[in-house]
């Protein structure tokens, strides 16, 4: 018969032999959920949703919500408003500093006059003048890429409408337009690919460069008295993608009326002038700046917590759109879905251990502004470049700079989880490099396997708001979404209207979105951390400024 002793150490050895096969599933098997309000969400969410009413509204009754133009405050307001009807605490209009001039625009039309008539589709850039009626010029296809380009073409560009870029190719139909994910596309994605970092400072200097350039280019086109400008889509299949130009600065040259033209139109008129053809257009741009409020807003509600009603779980999409069409997919759609999550718990009387705050950032397309913004001011801020031509810079070309200050309410957000991927149903989540919160959100999604949402990766994700959190050490999240047609069709484009959005997947998301803004503001402690941000240990100081908060050398 064993010991005593003996039994111990077989037991110990037993246990060092088992644990490591055991999967992180089992070991976090006690993570709760609570099936009764799963089944509730899933009820209310699938059975009596508003998520397509609230889409309807943002698009069709609002339209473009560039950050600036009435759009966007008409979407401030409405969201704001609506959320205090669905009965959400402290829903506010929350200013989060200077962001510019507003613009919007109201007719583009184009013609093609010689050597014969046709219309042409272009629409024109944000913060880039109109016509003020229909203007006449000869097109001339030129490349202005630096000073040198300058030089050669002075003096011969005025009255002209200047076709900027080469021809580019047709897009090949060879992948489909709307898909989603494959099973072998889900499991590769949990696979985590170990790569070097990006140069970041590399990538910021070549921003701060081509941010010259361009406002140089500006002051030569109108120093030149150039007519126009156009640029080529950079999709085919009659696509406009279009973004911003000009100036958002009061008193800072915008340049002349700037387009980008649909890629199989413009071709059509780099041909006619390779063949020696002479090109007129008839240009007729509606523009206009908005200059009586230069600051920028986010749109914030919450349902109140109680016992630990000082921490926080939050969940957010931008509100902002670009301007060539209604901004469905990108990202009215992210609003809908997270409005209708809030909706959701109210409407089933959830009373959260934590405060469940929502927020509809605004200034995203333009280097996530707003939710910046609100991180700077809430939760931790960075100290301003000590180079008098660093700070003159707009701050999304700052440097990382340090000290990392921490505001106390740093300690308090247990989690932010960010919808900003189009339309698509959620197939699973990133979890940033945090280990850690891994196994915790299989449990969540066990009960979302049957509506496809079952793939956890520690893979990272960029390019929303989601980065503004975790760029500071907070815990934030973005979900991994059904791709549909956002990257082929509709992202940036003029066709991202209502009719792209898919209802049964916007009704899984809110639920999904729901019931992981449950869990997270019912269990006990809050979500677990990765490691706080550090500098490089070649880092120079370049810093100066003083802010609150407690520092992290």
């Amino acid at each position: 018969m064993l010991t005593t002793t003996a039994r111990s150490a077989l037991g110990r050895a037993f246990l060092c032999a088992v644990l490591p096969l055991l999967s992180p599933l089992a070991l976090y098997a006690e993570e709760p959920i609570d099936w009764g309000m799963v089944n509730r969400i899933r009820n209310q969410g699938l059975g009596r949703s508003h998520v397509m009413e609230t889409l309807g509204h943002l698009t069709d009754g609002i339209g473009a919500r560039l950050t600036g133009s009435p759009g966007m405050r008409a979407s401030n307001d409405w969201t704001r408003e609506r959320l205090a009807e669905w009965g959400l605490g402290n829903a506010v209009v929350e200013r989060w500093g200077r962001f510019g001039r507003g613009w919007s625009f109201d007719r583009s039309v184009v013609h093609l006059l010689r050597p014969h008539a046709a219309p042409l589709h272009a629409l024109p850039e944000a913060w880039t003048p109109g016509t003020a009626g229909p203007v006449r010029g000869l097109a001339l296809r030129v490349t202005l890429e630096d000073e040198e380009d300058f030089d050669e073409h002075r003096g011969t560009l005025r009255g002209k409408v200047l076709f900027l870029d080469e021809e580019r190719d047709a897009d090949p139909a060879e992948r489909p337009e709307f898909r989603r994910y494959t099973v072998e596309e889900l499991e590769e994605l949990t696979e985590f690919p170990i790569s070097r970092r990006r140069d970041r400072d590399e990538s910021r200097r070549r921003a701060v460069e081509r941010r010259r350039i361009g406002q140089a280019l500006r002051e030569y086109l109108a120093a030149e008295g150039v007519l126009a400008t156009v640029e080529v889509s950079g999709w085919g299949a009659g696509i406009v993608r279009v973004g911003g130009g000009g100036s958002r600065e009061p008193g800072e040259e915008t340049g002349p009326p700037s387009l980008v033209m649909a890629a199989e139109h413009y071709g059509w008129v780099v041909r006619l002038l390779e063949a020696g053809e002479e090109v007129e257009l008839e240009i007729d741009v509606g523009a206009r700046f908005h200059d009586d409020d230069l600051d920028g807003y986010n749109t914030l509600a919450e349902i109140p917590g109680t016992d630990r009603g000082d921490e926080v779980v939050m969940a957010g999409a931008h509100l902002d759109s670009w301007h060539a069409a209604t901004g469905a997919n990108d990202n009215a759609a992210g609003c809908a879905v997270v409005m209708e999550a809030a909706r959701i718990l109210h409407v089933l009387g959830v009373r959260p251990r934590r405060t469940i705050r929502i927020a509809l950032w605004s200034g995203e397309e333009q280097g996530l502004l707003g939710a910046r913004a609100y991180v700077e001011r809430h939760f931790a801020s960075r100290p301003e470049p000590l180079d008098p031509e660093l700070r003159a810079l707009p701050k999304s070309l700052w440097p990382t700079t340090w000290p990392l200050r921490l505001e106390p309410a740093h300690a308090k957000l247990s989690a932010y989880f960010n919808i900003d991927n189009g339309s698509g149903k959620i197939r699973g989540i990133y979890t940033q490099g945090n280990v850690a919160v891994g196994p915790i959100f299989e449990r969540w999604l066990l009960p979302f396997r049957d509506l496809g949402a079952d793939t956890v990766t520690h893979r990272g994700t960029g390019s929303t708001d989601h980065v503004a959190f975790d760029a500071v050490g907070l815990p934030g999240f973005q979900f991994v979404q059904d791709g549909l047609d956002y990257g082929t069709r509709t992202h940036h484009s003029h066709l991202d209207h209502y009719d792209h959005a898919v209802e049964e997947d916007l009704e899984q998301a809110s639920v999904v979105l729901a019931s992981f803004l449950y869990h997270a503001a019912m269990r006990d402690e809050l979500l677990p951390r990765g490691p706080l941000p550090q500098p490089p240990a070649d880092y120079e100081e370049t810093t100066g400024s003083e802010s609150t908060g407690t520092a992290l050398e």
